[in-house]
């Protein structure tokens, strides 16, 4: 893919950036593509949603819109691509960009975009507790979710996953702000929890602008700088500064 050419700074009226990771992750995983980007100069927040219920999840999304002034780029990644979809009809939303994620349209739900895939179901390799809450066995999701990090990264991610409660995935969605915003998708194409087929529709059907890489799931691990690139697209698409 290439690098757009970005500024060494933007100024103040630049878009904020707001990150919703996937389900099995959290917030501080983003570490490195938000260093990336507030040295550019731009407000950055990695929200930490509840992961028991898409409303509770997008509740947890527009906290973090209202928290900044001015116009927001919504970045989700895995499960977040289901949660911006819904979240971005706030006004503030200017632009979504999609990591390896699912875009469920209107009155569909990522177990639907699966089903359809033919992709097996999240619970033939997840565990499930007592209270519905889904979860990857720890020697498994470092070779499910991030086959190219460093394993002993990886191991320290796979101790501090966050599970997700199962019917959020049944979840249907009430909106799809895709289709009245500009979007952008980054396809990983050695995904082994997306299936990058699945991927590549959903971007097409959505009309976004897309490009792929090499990568497994976490691709803002193992790919910062290609996973940054592409935030900065939509963001120098908004403040006129792209090549």
């Amino acid at each position: 893919m290439t690098t757009p050419r970005v500024p060494s700074q933007y100024g103040p009226n630049a878009p904020a950036i707001v990150l919703v990771h996937d389900a099995w992750s959290d917030g501080s995983a983003w570490g490195d593509v938000i260093s990336r980007l507030q040295e550019l100069g731009l407000a950055v927040s990695a929200v930490q949603p509840p992961l028991t219920s898409l409303v509770a999840d997008v509740v947890a999304v527009h906290r973090a819109i209202d928290a900044h002034r001015g116009a927001i780029v919504l970045v989700g990644h895995g499960w977040g691509g289901a949660v911006i979809s819904q979240a971005g009809d706030a006004a503030a939303v200017v632009a979504l960009v999609y990591l390896a994620a699912y875009a469920p349209d209107h009155g569909e739900s990522v177990e639907d975009l699966r089903r359809a895939e033919g992709a097996p179901a999240h619970v033939d390799f997840l565990r499930r507790d007592s209270g519905g809450l889904l979860a990857f066995p720890q020697d498994t999701w470092p070779s499910r979710i991030a086959q190219d990090v460093p394993i002993i990264n990886a191991r320290v991610l796979a101790a501090a996953q966050r599970p997700i409660q199962a019917d959020s995935l049944e979840e249907r969605l009430g909106a799809a702000a895709w289709h009245v915003r500009p979007c952008w998708f980054l396809v990983a194409e050695r995904d082994r929890l997306v299936p990058p087929a699945l991927q590549r529709r959903m971007a097409m059907r959505m009309g976004a602008r897309w490009s792929s890489v090499r990568s497994g799931h976490a691709l803002f691990l193992s790919r910062p700088r290609e996973t940054t690139a592409v935030i900065l697209e939509a963001v120098d698409a908004l403040v006129g500064a792209g090549p």
